[in-house]
């Protein structure tokens, strides 16, 4: 049966935030504790954000490609058990926060350092997985890796500066680099194998456990991305390369500039001609690593907003029908059931319901937003359909604790009223109210689940810098949050009765 359509509770924490010794939480031994965790509390989701590689600013929903996943991500422990790699000599990083700028290079030595010692020495075992592996993917990873081998010695030069033979995919040019780059490309492939393998195997331990992996993924793609430039074709592209229109969403209450987030649009027509190939291809891999996903800006799929290539912000814009559900049949038509989640926040208009309707999707709600009108307000739980997904906030969002310290005297005094809080508890009390709602699944950042304040947000939209690195360590954790978490949900009814432990 298909889990969001049953009461089911979930957390969300990103990979990147587990504990660990390696500078930044990965596929690793924590991440199976974590699982654990899950399951003694009665959770049935682990929500993840994006598994693609990081963009500029360490943003996971920037990758550089759809398809690939963050190197960063594989754990280090499985390649020195097979002898691929020596135990490494840990340098001082910081458990609570990850600073990409150091940590991201010394994990690259490590994993050359384990690439070569795979491609000397590995068990004929082990590298006829690795040959049969590269053959399944190559319609992706062959494009990814001559990407990555190129850039490298270029120090990341966007793809449109490179020679323009390389830029303009020659042929001729192609050959050459694939001879010239043949280490660097085995290397990226290496590292996405190893993703792979370890990508797998914890999304089977955590369905052993019972818990489900959500994944996440962004709608659009870097406009320097391997994607971009293996098929310039099916993006709005002058001749060269740049961005003839960008994606964003306009002026509004919170931003008087709108914003312009700069991806590369689609030409959909295109897209359509191939029967949505591309994207059908993009879901199956989705669905390799995770046994559900969050769609992010669903709304594009309706009807997205269309900027200029040449204006510096989106005060300048048109609104301009998507692809709609022809899209999302052809997916289904290939592949079954879409087990999507269709984060449909922002400016909705009604063909976007119509849309997440149609396709059976379930739609977001978010506790938080629910304090700034009246006892109508859509994002409060009496109002809430039975299919969505609640959360008390997501990873743009303050943790509930910050939210509290932070609201305006009028929605504290709503929102304690509402739910019988004040600041000590409110985290609890969203929880609860959530939990006792009529939504199929609820999903909570575990920042709130540990009561966690402000200094412990995931992201700041529209802010530089400082995002994307927060971790927790178990200390924050211990028993008692997960004690809490699992009663709530037996009680619920989104967790097994037993965790009450009801007297006879």
């Amino acid at each position: 049966m298909d889990l969001l359509k049953q009461r089911s509770a979930g957390v969300l924490l990103h990979i990147t935030s587990l504990p660990g010794p390696h500078g930044m939480g990965d596929f690793g031994p924590e991440a199976y504790r974590f699982v654990d965790w899950l399951a003694s509390a009665g959770q049935r989701i682990w929500q993840l954000l994006p598994t693609t590689p990081i963009g500029p600013g360490d943003s996971p929903y920037q990758g550089v490609s759809a398809f690939a996943g963050s190197p960063w991500m594989v754990a280090l422990e499985p390649l020195t058990a097979k002898g691929w790699l020596a135990a490494p000599v840990l340098p001082d990083f910081d458990v609570l926060h990850v600073d990409y700028g150091r940590v991201t290079p010394w994990r690259e030595q490590q994993l050359r350092a384990a690439a070569q010692g795979f491609f000397a020495g590995a068990a004929a075992a082990d590298r006829v997985e690795f040959a049969a592996w590269c053959a399944a993917e190559r319609d992706w990873l062959e494009d990814y890796a001559l990407f990555m081998a190129i850039r490298a010695p270029l120090g990341g030069q966007p793809w449109w500066t490179w020679q323009p033979a390389l830029a303009r995919r020659e042929p001729a040019a192609l050959a050459a680099a694939r001879v010239q780059y043949a280490a660097e490309i085995d290397f990226w492939r290496f590292v996405q194998w190893c993703f792979d393998v370890q990508a797998r195997a914890l999304k089977a331990y955590a369905n052993g456990k019972e818990v489900a992996i959500m994944g996440d993924l962004p709608i659009f793609v870097a406009h320097d991305s391997a994607d971009c430039w293996s098929r310039p074709d099916l993006y709005f592209l002058d001749e060269q390369f740049q961005t003839t229109v960008v994606a964003g969403v306009p002026p509004d209450a919170l931003s008087a500039e709108g914003q312009r987030w700069g991806n590369p649009l689609y030409r959909w027509d295109r897209m359509a001609a191939e029967d949505y190939g591309w994207w059908t291809a993009r879901v199956r891999r989705a669905l390799v690593q995770a046994d559900m996903f969050r769609i992010d800006h669903f709304r594009g799929f309706a009807g997205y907003y269309e900027i200029p290539g040449d204006s510096p912000d989106a005060k300048r814009g048109r609104w301009v029908t998507g692809p709609g559900q022809a899209l999302f049949d052809a997916i289904a038509e290939a592949l079954g059931q879409l087990p999507i989640v269709a984060e449909d926040l922002g400016f909705i208009t009604e063909d976007v319901h119509q849309l997440r309707d149609g396709c059976g999707f379930p739609g977001m709600k978010i506790l938080q937003f629910g304090f700034g009108g009246d006892g109508t307000h859509e994002f409060l739980p009496q109002m809430w359909p039975r299919e969505s997904v609640a959360y008390t906030g997501t990873h743009d969002n303050d943790t509930v604790r910050g939210w509290w310290d932070n609201a305006s005297p009028r929605e504290r005094a709503f929102a304690g009223s509402y739910l019988a809080c004040g600041a000590q508890d409110v985290h609890w009390a969203m929880i609860r109210a959530c939990c006792n709602s009529v939504a199929n699944t609820v999903v909570f950042p575990l920042q709130d689940v540990l009561g966690l304040p402000s200094s412990h947000r995931m992201n700041v939209p529209g802010v530089l810098g400082g995002n994307w690195g927060w971790r927790f360590n178990w200390d924050m954790a211990g028993h008692e949050p997960a004690r809490v978490l699992g009663l709530i949900s037996a009680a619920s009814g989104r967790a097994p009765i037993e965790l009450l432990q009801l007297p006879a």
